[in-house]
Order: C-alpha cells, then sequence, then structure tokens
C-alpha cells in the first residue's frame, strides 16, 4: 500500500489508499479516505494504536477524527522528514483497512427513552427514513455502532454507521437547544450530546449518561472504538437511573 504525500487530489477523488500530509510547523496528518466509511474508520483507529505502541521519539500526542490520524511531535526532537518516512514505512507493513481494531475497547448500553417530550423530532426522523415510529426506535435500539470519533464538545461522541435507510440528512433550520445526553440522528449516524447547544441533528432519544467529566481521572467517557447500544427504557425507568448518579444506567464490558 502506496502513501500518497501532500496529495489533494488524491483524497479529493476518494482513493482507498492513505495520504500523508503537513499540519503546520508540528503535525502530520494520514487519511484513510475522503468521506466516511467503515473501513476508514477502522484503518484510523487502528493505526493510531500501532503509532502509539511504535512509541516515535519527539511525538507528543496523537489523535483521531472520522477517517484519519494526527500526530503532533516537538520540533526540537522530532521532524517532519523523519516522522513522515516513519509513517510511510508503518503504512506499509499492513492493510490498515482491513486492520483488527485495538484492543480494550468497551461495550456500553446506555438506556435511551425515544420519542415524545424525550425525543422530540423522533417521528419527523423516522418518515425521513421511511419508517413508522415503531420501526424507526427498534431499528436505533437495536443497532451496535461504534465511536468513530470523539468532537465538536469535549467527550461528545459521533457513533456509526446506521443502516442505509438512515442516511436522512441534518435540519434545513437549527433546533435552539437539546439538552445534555440528547440522542440525535443523521446521514446514518447517531451523536450523543454531550452539552446542552444548538443543533441540526434531530434529535430521537434522551439519556442520562453524563460524557463529559471534567473532575474525574478520565474526563472522555467514551472513547473512539468503543461499541454502543442505546437500549429503549420508559420515561420512569430513566427518571430512577438519573437519580443513581452520572452513569444514568449505563453499563460496559470490555470486549474480548
Amino acid at each position: 500500500m502506496t502513501p500518497e504525500t501532500d496529495d489533494i487530489s488524491t483524497a479529493a477523488a476518494g482513493a482507498d489508499r492513505p495520504t500523508i500530509r503537513t499540519v503546520g510547523v508540528d503535525g502530520l496528518l494520514v487519511s484513510f479516505g475522503a468521506r466516511l466509511s467503515e473501513p476508514a474508520n477502522r484503518a484510523a483507529l487502528a493505526f493510531r494504536d500501532a503509532v502509539e505502541a511504535a512509541g516515535w521519539d519527539g511525538v507528543a500526542e496523537s489523535s483521531t477524527s472520522l477517517v484519519s490520524t494526527y500526530l503532533r511531535f516537538d520540533p526540537v526532537h522530532a521532524d517532519h522528514e523523519t516522522l513522515r518516512a516513519a509513517l510511510a514505512d508503518l503504512l506499509a507493513a499492513r492493510d490498515w483497512y482491513a486492520a483488527p481494531l485495538p484492543e480494550g475497547r468497551r461495550f456500553w448500553r446506555i438506556p435511551t427513552v425515544y420519542g415524545g417530550d424525550h425525543g422530540p423530532l423522533l417521528d419527523e426522523a423516522a418518515a425521513a427514513a421511511g419508517l413508522a415510529p415503531e420501526a424507526a426506535i427498534e431499528s436505533l435500539s437495536t443497532s451496535r455502532v461504534r465511536v468513530q470519533t470523539i468532537g465538536f464538545a469535549p467527550g461528545q461522541p459521533y457513533l456509526g454507521e446506521l443502516d442505509q435507510a438512515w442516511d436522512i440528512p441534518r435540519q434545513k433550520s437549527l433546533t435552539a437547544r437539546v439538552p445534555e445526553g440528547a440522542l440525535t440522528v443523521a446521514i446514518r449516524q447517531m451523536v450523543l450530546f454531550s452539552v446542552s447547544t444548538p443543533t441540526g441533528w434531530r434529535h430521537v432519544g434522551q439519556t442520562a449518561l453524563r460524557l463529559f467529566r471534567p473532575d474525574a481521572d478520565t474526563p472522555f467517557v467514551l472513547r473512539p472504538g468503543d461499541e454502543v447500544l442505546f437500549d429503549a427504557v420508559t420515561p420512569e425507568e430513566l427518571d430512577n437511573m438519573r437519580q443513581a448518579g452520572p452513569d444514568g444506567g449505563a453499563t460496559f464490558e470490555t470486549i474480548r
């Protein structure tokens, strides 16, 4: 697998080979696709894990987006040319699009109330997906999705991919505000909101999980690569779970 170097046209054309780009004076970005796909997200997660395991001198941090792995380095101890060569060698070592996902990921079950006051745009989202509301709840609550990346707000996950029926657009106008813990849907993805904010994503359900805990040793609850099932519960069940603490009834087990 030969990477392209600073080849914007290759990425824009959607070629299924990685590209390496320079990002400022202290960064490099390895992209595995021009748009979201399961293989590209898998590659970004697996490649970042391999970069961390390599422990290259001068690399200060790494992270992933939906389809890319980012490295920030200390220019005093490393340089673009050296790290670019190391990245190219690592990319050539295997087919990252078919690589196993990193170990240590977790499978979460997050209680969720769908529709009504807790998901006021469920009916609208279901209609856009060509589903009856009951079928939409069944689809969403039984879809095991991956945390593809964390972004927009602290600890906020983008999850997917959903069934093709959920390739629905965002709203044309913003919802003035969704609450913390709101579950939203669009473009075959879910977003679980870590803060209360305006959004163009359709609010279909509500959880009681606090995703961002700034005073905790691990402020972000979910991590890229984790998998999630948003189990349907009643409003009364969710209220009881909310009183029990910040997990809001959510549980997890390590994926083996």
